[in-house]
């Protein structure tokens, strides 16, 4: 954890699922740490000390400019997202279709843009928080592969402007590329494709390698990302339970 300490962290979305998994992973002396969430409620055990939670909403454009402004981390990490509708495209209305856009891309967008524009401090790193869907698509989730392959082209874009104005920022992005059991959006997405195949929710977990990936052994690879320095460069990395991938 050395290699972090004394940095400033900033996660959105940290107050359930993947983003508490990175927080509680990054809580050590040294390590301060802003989570930003809708409400403190799930949090309380840990805002005091080195963690400070700011209730908001990520998709104000207004409010999330004014904390990045006035805490200008040097580790940004970009986890909010909304839990997508699981249905065929045929069922689907275009409000469920299109709640990843409107939540995970536009939380994004926004973080991304007051990275840019405070600018962040030289050296910082903003990793923006994707998912496997990204690569090959999630046949029941509507829009929400799209919204992540979205995240995706914008951390490239804002590499492009970072280096254009030589900020000295690098933006990355994370992609979960095995559902991640133990999270209320693995959960609902494993039931989904489970009772398609026909088979448990636990054959369906566990299918490729033969073990289901848990939030806290995400959480731990996701620490890696941060530590090890063979992974500052590059621009997209894969998460599974045996390992971190190069993507791009």
């Amino acid at each position: 954890m050395t290699d972090i300490q004394n940095e400033r962290i900033l996660i959105t979305g940290g107050s359930k699922g993947l983003g508490l998994a990175i927080v509680n992973a990054l809580v050590a002396p040294g390590v301060n740490i802003w989570v930003i969430a809708r409400s403190k409620t799930l949090l309380t055990r840990l805002d005091g000390a080195n963690v400070s939670v700011i209730t908001g909403d990520v998709t104000d454009k207004l409010f999330i400019d004014k904390v990045i402004g006035e805490i200008k981390p040097t580790l940004l990490i970009l986890n909010a997202g909304a839990t997508p509708v699981m249905a065929p495209i045929d069922e689907q209305e275009w409000e469920h279709f299109s709640t990843a856009w409107n939540t995970d891309v536009k939380a994004g967008l926004y973080g991304i843009q007051a990275a840019l524009k405070t600018p962040l401090p030289t050296g910082s790193r903003v990793m923006i928080v994707s998912s496997g869907a990204a690569l090959g698509g999630s046949a029941l989730s509507g829009g929400y592969a799209g919204a992540k392959r979205m995240l995706w082209f914008m951390a490239k874009y804002a590499n492009e402007i970072a280096n254009e104005r030589s900020l000295g920022i690098t933006f990355q992005v994370i992609l979960p590329t095995q559902i991640i059991g133990d999270t209320n959006l693995g959960l609902q997405a494993a039931g989904a494709y489970a009772q398609r195949k026909n088979i448990t929710i636990e054959n369906y977990l566990a299918a490729g390698n033969g073990k289901p990936f848990l939030a806290k052994e995400y959480a731990a690879h996701f620490i890696k990302l941060l530590t090890d320095k063979s992974y500052a460069d590059g621009i997209a990395y894969g998460i599974k339970n045996d390992g971190i991938t190069k993507v791009e």
